[in-house]
């Protein structure tokens, strides 16, 4: 009797596995954990805001490499800023954890004397993408110690470290000025930015009020703004605040009226020509410090001769890369391609060498180079198409690589805790657990990385999502609760007795 009781089971198991699969789904999933998921994950898709949108999904376990679910992980996606992962994977191989960047000041060493440089100073950067104005301070106070007093040709500013491709391929024409687009070059500071502050006067008919971060005269404002009362809508409605670019010229116009209500508003502008920034900075800053340069600012390479007179050292590429993934930082992206490419395949380092080192990467994790295409190295670009497929194989290879394991998950943001996901999936099983980079453009958002289940299994995954008109916010909701499902599954908890998942809240 026992015997043709299992006989019955089994039978009535094969008649439920002939079924279609979505009755399969509503009898099985309860016994099964994985089919289970399978069926929280397809609910999930299935909200309206996915109605016309396409989804590349991959969840893979990194302990027994078992597939947990996949929709078309093999269709080319935009990755938008996921392709920071491939960026910052090759850095990371290429130059290890500990590498650090240097910035430095040297001179002919004919031409220095014990209070002067007779001829120029050579200002030469190595692609540091967090350089800032108190860094350039610390270099001109190293040249004060010296007891130089006087320079008395040109600051040389040498970027040939790099190629003097300033924008990524493929980048767009109408983003031009805006601060994620800054100047890609070996030599840049402040993100290649300034920060403006406008605020309106105290009374009616008076000038805006501005502070230029840092004091620059580098950067020009040209300033016509208002203040203006709350019935002129046609000025408020006009206010505008924008670096010019036809002709690309360093100098914001700010139009328009705002009234004494408003209150202060900040914008992060891009500058034209990099270097030439760098070296304006630095020569204001000698300045100040009671340093006379006789000379102008000019770009060139540094002599042979050339003596080193200060360095400033970065931090490691490991602290640098925090601030690449979690802040999502498109210039600190594209120099660290170009300066993966320079350091395996000779200087200047350019997008093309570093993404040659991406594709070796991939290779060697068994990624078929004619399954994707890569342009940048920040995700700007929408000439970039990757797959599902395509950045497991890089969290899986980053994974089982000790010597870069830990910096590369660290520099991911936390779900509901810093960079680009602190506000995502707060009070859910996906917070303070998920690590993974964001990625957005008009129409395309992405989220990739890792995140540790219920029973300790730690999983990886990728959900690329484009061709949506809907906000962003509700594509994201999607994925946060994607998010929460993966973190919450377990293959030992009774499906009766599994918590439901608490609300999210969405940041936008």
């Amino acid at each position: 009797m026992k015997h043709m009781r299992w006989l019955l089971i089994a039978t009535l198991y094969v008649l439920l596995a002939g079924c279609s699969s979505a009755s399969a789904l509503k009898v099985m999933p309860e016994n099964d954990p994985p089919l289970r998921l399978r069926g929280d994950i397809e609910a999930a898709l299935a909200d309206s805001a996915m109605q016309q949108s396409d989804a590349g999904i991959k969840i893979v376990s990194l302990k027994t490499g078992e597939t947990l679910y996949e929709r078309n992980s093999e269709r080319l996606f935009h990755p938008a800023s996921n392709m920071k992962l491939l960026s910052t994977a090759a850095a990371l191989k290429v130059l290890g954890p500990t590498w650090q960047f240097n910035t430095d000041i040297l001179a002919d060493s004919a031409n220095v004397g014990k209070k002067q440089v007779d001829g120029n100073l050579y200002l030469r950067g190595s692609g540091d993408p967090d350089l800032l104005t108190d860094d350039l301070s610390d270099l001109a106070a190293k040249l004060a110690k010296r007891g130089i007093a006087r320079i008395k040709g040109d600051i040389i500013c040498d970027a040939s470290y790099l190629d003097d491709l300033y924008w990524g391929k493929g980048w767009m024409w109408d983003d031009v000025s805006a601060w994620y687009w800054a100047p890609i070059s070996a030599l840049s500071v402040n993100d290649n930015c300034v920060e403006l502050t406008v605020e309106p006067a105290e009374k009616v008919g008076g000038a805006l009020n501005y502070r230029l971060e840092p004091e620059t005269a580098y950067m020009q404002v040209n300033n016509t703004g208002l203040t203006v009362s709350g019935s002129d809508t046609a000025a408020v409605d006009s206010f505008k605040v924008l670096r010019r670019w036809r002709p690309a010229e360093n100098i914001i116009d700010v139009s328009g009226g705002r009234t004494t209500g408003h209150r202060s508003l900040t914008w992060t502008i891009d500058v034209v020509d990099a270097p030439l920034y760098v070296g304006t900075l630095l020569k204001e800053i000698l300045t100040k410090k009671g340093i006379v340069v006789d000379g102008n600012v000019r770009i060139g390479k540094t002599g042979n001769s050339a003596m080193l007179l200060a360095r400033h050292t970065s931090e490691t590429l490991a602290v640098s890369i925090i601030n690449t993934n979690k802040e999502s930082d498109n210039l600190s992206a594209e120099l660290l391609l170009k300066i993966a490419g320079a350091e395996a395949q000779g200087v200047p380092g350019t997008a093309e060498k570093g993404i040659s080192q991406i594709y070796r990467i991939l290779a060697e994790a068994g990624i078929d180079s004619m399954s994707y295409y890569l342009a940048d190295g920040s995700g700007v670009s929408r000439y970039n198409t990757v797959t599902s497929d395509v950045l497991i194989g890089v969290l899986k290879t980053m994974h089982d690589d000790f010597s870069v394991a830990a910096e590369f998950k660290a520099s991911l943001p936390i779900a509901g805790k810093d960079g680009t996901l602190d506000y995502r999936m707060q009070d859910s099983p996906a917070e303070g657990n998920l690590r993974a980079k964001t990625g957005s453009l008009r129409g395309v958002s992405s989220l990739a990385g890792y995140t540790v289940t219920a029973d300790g299994d730690e999983l990886a995954f990728s959900i690329l999502m484009e061709h949506f008109v809907v906000r962003t916010s509700k594509i994201r909701a999607v994925q946060d609760k994607i998010g929460a499902i993966m973190s919450s599954f377990s293959r030992q908890q009774a499906a009766g007795s599994r918590q439901k998942p608490k609300t999210l809240v969405i940041g936008e």
